[in-house]
């Protein structure tokens, strides 16, 4: 049995250990692979391990041997499930395995913005305080979350960890979601998409990315949302217009943004939003605490041997 992880690096850069992956036959781990390595690298594979790494029916056709596709992250349109299925190959991806550490990002943006603390630790850094006739000073209006209304777009387990966070902050929370669930949950108020915009002081998309959210946060969405209100996206880069976005922040129709994901990453030095004013911007790392990494390989390990002991999980084709 031959297991080959092409893109290692980021789930595991050396403080956790894919010790454990050798019990089950030939584990070899690339740090990175770039598209043409796939191949010489994948051909001779009975399992496959990728994060983000494309595979198409194409690169399928060329590994013969293949029977399962192990995921290192949530999304599994990196693969083309069709062929994969056609092919009798399995693909398992990793549910839920942020959720709490994504909902914590979000909040790290929104109390960033809030409270302005990278702003006022170096003003502290560069004498400010030290030079101030006053007991204390503030460069910008300081914002209390209680009684402000958050929108929520999507409602799954991370849109709900993000409902129950806001309402210890004592937010009232608003939810846009396909399948709207009051009697479940009347802790919430589900409204429209324009409703929401409308209505929100944040708004915070945890949808996944389709056909019907791609860019679903565009110049139309954000004309709608208050001036003093806050984007967070943790979901999908796709899901917001990077340009849109930009423009509203550079024009004062939203107030700021804080960002985890965007349309193309690593990002290319021309995205708008690297010099948008008020755009507060994270390499993708919601999900790359230690625990919650060490969270993904525990549960990629759970798949392989669940696939292995002929009942697989978290089957996503």
């Amino acid at each position: 049995m031959k297991i080959v992880n092409l893109e290692g690096y980021t789930t595991n850069p050396g403080d956790l250990s894919w010790d454990n992956f050798n019990k089950y036959g030939e584990y070899i781990v690339y740090d990175r692979t770039k598209p043409e390595e796939v191949v010489q690298r994948a051909k001779d594979a009975d399992i496959l391990i990728i994060n983000k790494t494309i595979i198409t029916a194409e690169l399928l056709d060329q590994m013969p041997k293949l029977k399962y596709v192990g995921l290192e992250s949530t999304g599994f349109n990196v693969i083309d499930g069709k062929a994969a299925r056609e092919r009798g190959i399995v693909i398992s991806n990793i549910p839920a395995y942020s959720t709490n550490a994504v909902a914590q990002l979000v909040f790290a943006f929104i109390l960033q913005i809030t409270n302005k603390v990278n702003l006022h630790s170096d003003a502290v850094h560069n004498d400010e305080w030290c030079n101030c006739p006053d007991f204390c000073f503030w460069k910008g209006q300081l914002t209390e979350l209680d009684s402000k209304t958050i929108g929520i777009i999507g409602f799954g387990s991370i849109g709900k960890r993000v409902k129950n966070i806001a309402k210890a902050f004592g937010m009232n929370v608003l939810v846009y979601t396909p399948h709207p669930s009051p009697d479940k949950y009347n802790d919430v108020e589900f409204v429209g998409f324009d409703e929401l915009l409308e209505r929100s002081d944040v708004v915070t998309c945890h949808c996944p990315l389709n056909e019907h959210t791609e860019n679903l946060i565009n110049e139309d969405a954000l004309s709608k949302m208050k001036k003093s209100a806050i984007l967070i996206n943790t979901s999908r880069g796709p899901v917001v217009d990077d340009k849109a976005l930009a423009k509203a922040l550079n024009n004062g129709d939203i107030a700021g943004a804080g960002v985890d994901v965007l349309r193309v990453e690593p990002p290319k030095k021309d995205n708008p939003l690297l010099t948008a004013k008020n755009c507060y911007i994270t390499p993708h790392i919601a999900w790359a605490g230690y625990e919650t990494r060490a969270r993904l390989v525990r549960i990629l390990e759970e798949n392989l041997k669940a696939f292995l002991d002929g009942h697989p999980q978290n089957v996503v084709n």
